[in-house]
């Protein structure tokens, strides 16, 4: 019997994947499609084949999940330069309101803020002030026939604050002499206070060619404690402590010295040495910060001081109708009891920011926190960073020597641990040790998946353009014409030229019969293909039933 369509079609299939199993570069799959009947072997190398393939395929997620985890690694480093920029130096006196200055119209509107007058504009602790400051704080406290007069809360912090000309008594940079018109006045949470090498426009940034004490910035500063405000009670306009605080920053950050300042007493000398740091850090997804501009109206350059200032600035705005007096921008100053009352939460240490750090930053090492000292008292030795404090000075007096440790900075830089390289290099490594497979092994596959689509495809198209034939018991029959007897019925193309082979049961022959004499039995019919087949030749038959019993197709 002739075989149908479809089980030809799946022997042509397997034909394919034999031929494709055998001339694959991946391993093992040879063994598995050979020639012949299932095997021990063929099924063991099977089983050994699957269990790779399950291992790579573990192997491979794990990788996958372990890349979108986006993972970094931060990489330190000490760089050695010919010259730095000398860093920005931001120094406050702990006493933000000068008593001299501090006039009656002060005192009837800030008396209260300042915890040296009650509800009621009288002195709240007498007892505790002593007799010359009393007198004078009596007279100025004298509201009998006063009219009081506008308050400008800016005007009083610019009026009432330390003058740096008055405190500064001697001053040098890199050996050479300073004045106080080196420093820029600037107001913060301390009030009134003043930054050398500001970087303020119209001024030129001071660089350093060495390392050491001697080779930056030293000042002689008077503290003033005979202007210092009495204390009765610690608020956030007064302290305990008699000093000076200090900020090392970069020019392009504001000064956050309430928080990121470190303290130095008078009646020593304190030398602080410092280190640069510049930051590079990653752009999400692994990292936190972003590299465009900041969305700002009063700073151009990003820095974490400068995004709190914005953020406690609008936040005042919004709830509070106003604005302090160290905050950026035009409007309202803070001062009064609603204002007050409006300002701590927008001011809190709870208070969070979700904006994220810029892509490179560089500043200076922060030095160590240190506790200040109430006043006319002598110290021990103050630690900041590395800070070592000399021979006592008269207790109004302190001397600051801050200077780089060495002429290099420190690099601390975020880099991808995982890429896209060390992804596939992963991959393709597991690959090779499980399958030895490799990217051209892949491409196979892939040729082979399309080859065998496209002949399905050409299959499908081909079929649906073919004409139906009639099926007699699965015997594609074709019946001869009848016609009169002409003798032996010649083929219109010889069998050679079809390439048939003698003795090939497995060809089919398309041959179609010309001239044949009349049907007469089919016993004779088959004897005649019979005979055919051995000989190529055609015997003399009619309208004969052509059948494959050889494999072959007579129509």
């Amino acid at each position: 019997h002739q075989p149908t369509a479809k089980p030809l079609r799946r022997r042509r299939r397997g034909a394919a994947l034999q031929v494709f199993a055998n001339n694959s570069s991946l391993h093992g799959i040879s063994h598995i499609f050979r020639h012949g009947a299932l095997s021990l072997r063929r099924l063991l190398w099977a089983l050994f084949f699957l269990g790779s393939l399950g291992l790579l395929l573990l192997v491979c997620m794990e990788r996958l999940a372990y890349f979108f985890t986006y993972p970094h690694v931060t990489k330190l480093d000490e760089v050695a330069a010919p010259n730095l920029t000398f860093p920005a130096i931001t120094i406050c006196n702990l006493n933000e309101f000068r008593f001299s200055r501090i006039t009656r119209n002060d005192l009837y509107h800030v008396g209260e803020l300042l915890a040296l007058l009650d509800a009621r504009y009288e002195i709240s602790s007498p007892h505790l002030a002593e007799p010359q400051l009393l007198a004078a704080l009596r007279d100025k406290a004298n509201f009998r026939h006063f009219k009081a007069k506008p308050f400008d809360m800016a005007d009083f912090y610019n009026r009432t604050g330390h003058d740096m000309a008055d405190m500064l008594l001697q001053c040098s940079f890199r050996g050479t002499g300073c004045t106080a018109r080196n420093f820029t006045a600037i107001f913060t949470r301390l009030g009134k206070c003043y930054t050398f090498n500001s970087g303020a426009p119209g001024t030129e940034l001071l660089t350093t060619v060495k390392g050491g004490a001697g080779n930056g910035l030293e000042l002689m500063l008077n503290i003033q404690q005979e202007e210092y405000l009495p204390v009765w009670g610690d608020t956030d306009e007064t302290s305990y402590e008699a000093g000076v605080k200090v900020q090392i920053h970069s020019q392009d950050e504001p000064p956050f010295i309430d928080q990121l300042g470190f303290g130095v007493a008078p009646g020593f000398q304190t030398f602080v040495s410092c280190q640069q740091q510049r930051l590079v850090y990653l752009p999400p997804p692994w990292g936190d910060c972003k590299s465009t501009p900041i969305e700002s109206d009063f700073f151009t350059n990003y820095s974490i001081t400068a995004c709190r200032l914005d953020c406690e600035t609008r936040y005042l705005a919004e709830n509070c109708n106003c604005r302090m007096v160290h905050m950026p921008g035009e409007g309202h100053r803070l001062w009064g009891p609603f204002t007050k009352a409006c300002a701590p939460p927008a001011l809190s240490p709870r208070m969070t920011l979700n904006t994220p750090q810029p892509p490179k930053v560089q500043a200076p090492l922060p030095p160590l926190p240190t506790a200040l000292h109430p006043w006319d008292s002598w110290p021990v030795s103050i630690r900041i960073c590395r800070v070592s404090a000399s021979t006592p000075l008269p207790e109004n007096v302190l001397v600051l020597d801050i200077f780089f440790e060495a002429l290099n900075y420190e690099t601390i830089e975020q880099k991808k641990a995982y890429e896209v390289a060390g992804l596939l290099g992963d991959i393709g490594g597991q690959m090779g040790l499980f399958i030895g497979a490799s990217i051209l092994t892949i491409l196979e596959i892939f040729d082979y998946l399309y080859e065998v689509f496209r002949d399905k495809l050409l299959s499908f198209y081909k079929s649906k353009k073919r004409p139906q034939r009639s099926n007699s018991d699965t015997l594609v029959t074709s019946l001869c014409a009848p016609g009169p007897a002409r003798g032996p019925c010649a083929p219109h193309m010889p069998p050679e030229q079809l390439g048939l082979q003698r003795g090939n049961p497995q060809i089919n022959l398309a041959w179609r019969v010309t001239s044949c004499a009349p049907l007469r039995t089919a016993s004779s019919c088959n004897a005649a293909l019979r005979g055919a087949a051995g000989s190529w030749g055609c015997p003399r038959l009619g309208g004969c039933l052509a059948h494959s019993a050889l494999g072959w197709q007579l129509s």
